[in-house]
């Protein structure tokens, strides 16, 4: 997945300086006949990467392209993510386009949201919904009978790549995908997180594979169904979460949408979390706005207290994305997203702040309103949550 990246110097090895050189055609070219040409030998270099297994390789042209030529960047991700999460199958009755789709389930709780094997009913209820919602008719699905934390989704291009296949031969064969869950790592538990559906939709080539691809179907109204019906389908899954399903689509895509919701929705739930363990009104609430820093700007974190104290008692990290930097206004977004949600009081600080994180359990540290960090604590007394909000 496309993500900000460390300019790394070093020689590159003969298959990486194939990719550069590559990219960088494509990213030069003037015609879409050159773009053509570009693209038909790039995706046999990076398809033959992925079938070996060669992580290493695609990771190396890629930050070799991040500090030297960001269009040849942009776009060798963006070509090694589509070969990743797509392809075409042959089938005994033909050929079909096939992808890789997530859809992602923004959810917060005071207890512990659901992860892991997905019941049959619940499994049954998603393939429903995601037919008549999100994937185009006629179209062939096959889902995986999981339900994916960020910590147990691919960790690359080469695993990405892995799944599609094993979904893809499950979507011809009209089946769904077991997982086994020993291979996967545990969920680390959050108050707010992202939980993934993972399926794999085939069509006959050059058919619609998703709703909006159709004549009669949009984006928005897909995203809006199948909130409302998905939804509504789910929750018995998630009892005692809130729940915000997010638009399925291709992996990479929706997984980007999910990075960026949650940023949002991880303020909207502190906020609401704390009015119900500390029984108090968002007015009440003040939040502190700081940057932190590593070799660069990495991320901010947002620390809440009451507007009479100054112990932190609940944190959110609101980590940069993509191509975002100082210049980003990320600052004047968490203001506006706090002052939607009611909190009473936002303070934003100015200083920089080391990358700073607990040495005994490995939690961030939060700004205060006097200008350090401390360790996020809810008062003793309230009953056991969650460690911390995502």
């Amino acid at each position: 997945m496309k993500r900000s990246r460390f300019a790394r110097r070093g020689a590159l090895n003969r298959e990486a300086e194939l990719l550069a050189r590559l990219a960088a055609g494509l990213a030069a070219a003037t015609s879409r006949i050159e773009d053509r040409f570009w693209e038909s030998r790039l995706e046999e270099a990076v398809d033959r990467l992925l079938r070996t297994g060669n992580e290493d390789t695609l990771n190396l042209a890629l930050d070799h392209l991040f500090g030297a030529n960001g269009r040849a960047y942009d776009a060798l991700a963006d070509l090694i993510e589509s070969r990743a999460e797509s392809g075409v199958l042959g089938a005994g009755q033909g050929e079909f386009d096939v992808a890789l789709f997530a859809a992602p389930l923004l959810a917060w709780s005071r207890f512990t949201i659901p992860s892991g094997t997905l019941p049959a009913a619940a499994l049954a209820a998603a393939r429903t919904q995601l037919q008549a919602h999100a994937l185009a008719a006629g179209s062939r699905l096959a889902l995986a009978d999981f339900l994916y934390s960020p910590d147990q989704l691919p960790r690359g291009f080469v695993d990405t790549y892995r799944l599609a296949n094993q979904l893809a031969k499950s979507a011809a064969d009209g089946k769904d995908l077991r997982v086994d869950p020993r291979q996967l790592p545990e969920t680390t538990r959050f108050i707010s997180d992202t939980r993934y559906l993972i399926g794999a939709v085939a069509a006959p080539r050059g058919q619609a594979l998703f709703r909006w691809q159709e004549e009669d179907g949009t984006r928005e109204q897909a995203a809006a169904q199948w909130a409302a019906q998905g939804g509504a389908a789910l929750q018995p899954l998630f009892t005692g979460c809130a729940l915000e399903p997010l638009l399925p689509d291709a992996y990479h895509a929706a997984c980007r949408s999910a990075d960026q919701g949650l940023r949002v929705y991880s303020l909207r739930a502190a906020a609401a979390f704390l009015q119900t363990v500390l029984n108090v009104k968002p007015q009440q609430l003040r939040a502190v706005v700081a940057p932190f820093h590593e070799e660069r700007l990495e991320e901010y974190r947002v620390g809440f207290t009451l507007a009479d104290a100054s112990e932190v008692v609940h944190g959110v990290v609101w980590p940069l994305l993509g191509a975002e930097d100082e210049s980003t206004d990320c600052v004047g977004q968490i203001e506006a997203v706090l002052e939607e949600a009611g909190v009473g009081s936002v303070v934003s600080l100015e200083q920089r702040f080391p990358l700073e994180f607990c040495d005994d359990c490995g939690m961030p540290m939060y700004p205060t309103p006097e200008g350090e960090t401390a360790h996020a604590e809810l008062p003793e007394d309230l009953p056991q949550a969650p460690a911390h909000l995502h």
